[in-house]
């Protein structure tokens, strides 16, 4: 005996279409149809909130200017209410303003008029693949990375999880070490783009001069050695995330071209006579202070505000001490492996008292030559070899400003390398008696010597 059982037809996904000129009304309809999505009409801003509190909708377009209101009235409503519907505005073309302006009141992204129907397709594609609030069974792992419970750190991950519903640029800033990479990649994870490319590039790493082929590619022909077609970055990321880390140190010729790419969403490769349409989203992240250097003319101010709609700021390790200890635990039980080590307590209150110029890859760098050295198991304060502090290590300083103290790591380098010869000229350079005299083990004196490249008495 066999059972028919009939399961309900899929519901097509539902959209809500607001404009006030008919004409433009019914070219999108035609264009979502033809997509296989069902299409609803608003002729004004006071019709779409009568219709989003009433029915139900997997995304929402709108136009900017209309008679009784703006797209940003519908836009502050979708987010004022908590409705779980992405929404994209349509702007009058080169209105990057209001453009800028729904993306950061929620916009999920925006379209420029004449409404070119292959970005229209690429929008409505990502759109619906946003992962709703109610899957958050998607814990990304990732997430459990950005480690301490301060609430500057909870409110980046709060952030994080907000911005990754949108397709707004972000600018992650924050000293070296704190971490920008990595929201950048928890933003990727957490968005409708985790499943396409994440292409990360340091401007500073590549030379001026390779800069437009590097990002843009370049035809075969296009100049001495271009034997071939090539993509350039914006390509392999097409669909995709692309991470401009080190923003800061795009040469202002490029800024240019890279501000035409974000807002046009089209490239150029070098030596192509027509321009490809691209659909990436930008993060950027640096640890200088982009607003600083737009007012000393080395960032161009419509660069700097069209990458910086959401900004994302990673707090210092200094700002998170009492986060220290329990994140030194986790990056222990991390790299210990099978391992029993641990932290005396002499040790974390050490790692507490400690400024970490370099953050949280510092502090992983400290346990990491902590482990390597300690004994019977136990990291002790000698272990961690943490530099002095940048007090203690001034107040044997000359008190002519300073001099001499600058880098501090180099000085650093050279106040400790003036005590270990020394207590190595006591005792004869027997590296035993030295140890002791210095209150650390013959291992830690050890990588010490080897750090400073002392040999023996000739050094």
């Amino acid at each position: 005996m066999s059972l028919d059982v009939k399961t309900a037809p899929r519901r097509s996904p539902r959209v809500l279409v607001v404009d006030d000129e008919p004409d433009i009304l019914e070219l999108l309809e035609l264009a979502l149809l033809r997509m296989g999505l069902e299409v609803e009409r608003a002729a004004n801003v006071r019709a779409a909130l009568q219709k989003l509190d009433s029915n139900a909708y997997d995304l929402c377009l709108t136009d900017m200017r209309m008679p009784d209101g703006e797209g940003l009235d519908v836009v502050r409503h979708i987010a004022g209410h908590n409705l779980d519907v992405p929404v994209a505005v349509i702007t009058a073309h080169g209105n990057l303003d209001n453009a800028v302006a729904a993306l950061k009141a929620g916009a999920f992204d925006y379209l420029s008029k004449p409404v070119a129907l292959d970005q229209l397709r690429a929008l409505i594609k990502s759109a619906l693949k946003l992962p709703q609030s109610s899957g958050a069974v998607k814990k990304q792992a990732g997430e459990r990375a950005l480690l301490g419970s301060s609430p500057a750190m909870e409110q980046v991950r709060d952030l994080i999880g907000r911005v990754a519903r949108s397709q707004a640029p972000v600018h992650i800033s924050g000293e070296s070490g704190s971490g920008k990479e990595l929201a950048a990649r928890l933003i990727v994870e957490k968005s409708s783009r985790s499943e396409q490319p994440f292409i990360a590039v340091n401007c500073g790493a590549i030379p001026e001069s390779l800069m437009e082929s590097e990002f843009f590619g370049y035809r075969k022909g296009a100049f001495t050695g271009a034997d071939k077609d090539r993509e350039g970055f914006f390509q392999a990321a097409n669909g995709g995330t692309l991470l401009l880390d080190e923003v800061a140190d795009l040469p202002l010729a490029m800024q240019v071209k890279l501000l035409r790419a974000i807002q046009e969403k089209k490239i150029r490769k070098v030596g192509a006579t027509e321009e490809e349409a691209v659909d990436v989203r930008i993060i950027s992240a640096t640890h200088r202070a982009l607003s600083e250097q737009v007012s000393s003319g080395a960032f161009r101010q419509d660069l700097y505000y069209r990458l910086n709609v959401i900004a994302l700021q990673m707090p210092s390790l200094r700002e998170m001490r009492d986060d220290i200890a329990d994140m030194a635990r986790q990056i222990l039980l991390r790299l210990r492996g099978a391992a029993a080590t641990e932290f005396s307590a002499e040790a974390l209150q050490a790692l507490r008292n400690y400024d970490f110029p370099g953050n949280v890859r510092e502090l992983e760098n400290v346990i990491e030559r902590g482990l390597a050295l300690c004994s019977h198991n136990i990291i002790r304060p000698e272990d961690l070899q943490l530099s002095p502090s940048t007090a203690s290590a001034s107040m044997g300083a000359d008190k002519s400003g300073g001099a001499g103290r600058y880098p501090l790591t180099d000085y650093l380098d050279r106040v400790e390398r003036e005590v270990i010869l020394e207590a190595l000229n006591l005792t004869g350079f027997n590296r035993t008696a030295a140890a002791k005299i210095l209150g650390v083990t013959f291992r830690a004196l050890r990588y010490r010597l080897e750090r400073l490249g002392i040999t023996g008495p000739e050094a």
